[in-house]
C-alpha cells in the first residue's frame, strides 16, 4: 500500500508539472499571437466637404455696335438694363434690344453697319433657337465688310440672353442664304462660333 501511495504521488506530481508546463506555453502563444496582431483601426467616414458656392451668370441683354479697335472692326455691346424688362417674356427682351438696335448707338465712337430702314417683322423663340424675320433694307447698301458687320450685330444681338443660342435668319418671309453681290453664303441656322469661323470684321 505505501509503494502504491508512493507512485500515486509521483504520478500526480508529473501530470502537474506537465499542466503547468502547458498552460505555461499557451500563455506565451497567446501572448505572442496578441502582440504580433495587427492593431484594429477605427473606421472614419469621409466628411462631406462643402462645395463652394459657385454664383450663376445671369443672363445679359445687350445690342451690339461695330466699333474700331486700332486698325480692326470689333463687336462691342452695350448692355440694356432689364429692370423695365422683368416681367417681359425672352422675346419680348429681345424684341426690345433689337429696337433698340436699329435705332443706332449713342455714342459717336460706335457705329451701326445695319440700314436705318430695317425693320423686325418677326422674333421668335423655340426649342431650335432664335427666329428674326427682318425687312428687305437689312441687305441694302455698303460692302462685303459693311454686311458682314451688320450680320454679326443681329447673330450676336438675338444671342445675348444665351450666347450658344442658335440664330434663323429670314428676310421678308425668305431664308437669308447669301449676302451682298459678293456671295457671302449665310448658314442656317448661324450661332456666335459659325459667325467667328466663317467671317472676319
Amino acid at each position: 500500500m505505501t509503494q502504491l501511495r508512493h507512485r500515486d504521488i509521483h504520478y500526480l506530481r508529473g501530470l502537474l508539472s506537465i499542466a503547468l508546463v502547458m498552460g505555461l506555453v499557451g500563455c506565451q502563444l497567446e501572448q505572442t499571437t496578441t502582440e504580433n496582431s495587427p492593431t484594429p483601426t477605427a473606421s472614419v467616414s469621409p466628411q462631406p466637404t462643402s462645395e463652394p458656392d459657385i454664383p450663376v451668370a445671369k443672363p445679359e441683354l445687350a445690342v451690339y455696335w461695330i466699333a474700331y479697335e486700332k486698325d480692326d472692326l470689333v463687336l462691342e455691346p452695350t448692355k440694356i438694363p432689364l429692370d423695365d424688362l422683368q416681367n417681359k417674356s425672352s422675346e419680348e427682351q429681345l424684341s426690345a434690344a433689337f429696337k433698340r438696335l436699329f435705332e443706332g448707338p449713342a455714342n459717336a465712337d460706335k457705329t451701326n453697319a445695319i440700314p436705318e430702314e430695317t425693320k423686325l417683322n418677326s422674333l421668335q423663340m423655340g426649342e431650335d433657337g432664335v427666329r428674326l424675320d427682318l425687312s428687305r433694307e437689312f441687305t441694302t447698301g455698303g460692302g462685303s465688310k459693311s454686311m458682314q458687320a451688320r450680320l454679326g450685330q443681329v447673330v450676336y444681338t438675338a444671342s445675348s440672353l444665351n450666347p450658344k443660342e442658335a440664330v434663323w435668319i429670314s428676310v421678308d418671309g425668305e431664308p437669308l442664304e447669301v449676302l451682298s453681290g459678293d456671295g457671302l453664303e449665310v448658314s442656317q441656322p448661324m450661332t456666335r462660333k459659325e459667325f467667328d469661323d466663317n467671317f472676319s470684321l
